[in-house]
């Protein structure tokens, strides 16, 4: 199913909110804007991207990937839990495809797979966020 601008920015949201939660977890702070998923975790430029259950890969815009040293895909694998997985942005560079959204991302965002990320990343922990 496709998103429109009110689920868009449900997503946004979820995932504003899940990141920070596991990056929390991990001990990693805030850096960037307000409004970014980007932290500092052991003195490295991480992102971490979030996706919900049946959502199978996380978007990474272009720009992001020459800014960070890390991609860290957090896949739920059942309610409030999540597999985390990092991906050196060179890898992410290798497998990534273009966004299918005709919105602001468009042209600007590269999508990789959570079986990618399983396959070529690293797996990290199991986390849960709780509510």
């Amino acid at each position: 199913m496709s998103q429109d601008r009110e689920s868009g920015q449900r997503a946004v949201e979820y995932g504003l909110k899940t990141a920070l939660r596991i990056a929390q977890t991990l001990g990693a702070t805030k850096t960037g804007s307000p409004r970014s998923n980007e932290y500092k975790l052991e003195n490295r430029a991480i992102v971490i991207k979030c996706a919900r259950m049946n959502t199978s890969s996380v978007g990474v815009s272009y720009k992001m990937l020459d800014r960070v040293t890390a991609i860290l895909g957090s896949f739920e694998v059942e309610k409030n839990v999540y597999d985390i997985y990092e991906m050196n942005p060179n890898v992410y560079r290798g497998l990534m495809t273009p966004t299918h959204s005709t919105g602001p991302s468009a042209g600007r965002v590269g999508m990789v797979t959570k079986s990618e990320f399983g396959r070529k990343g690293r797996f990290l922990r199991h986390i849960n966020v709780g509510q």
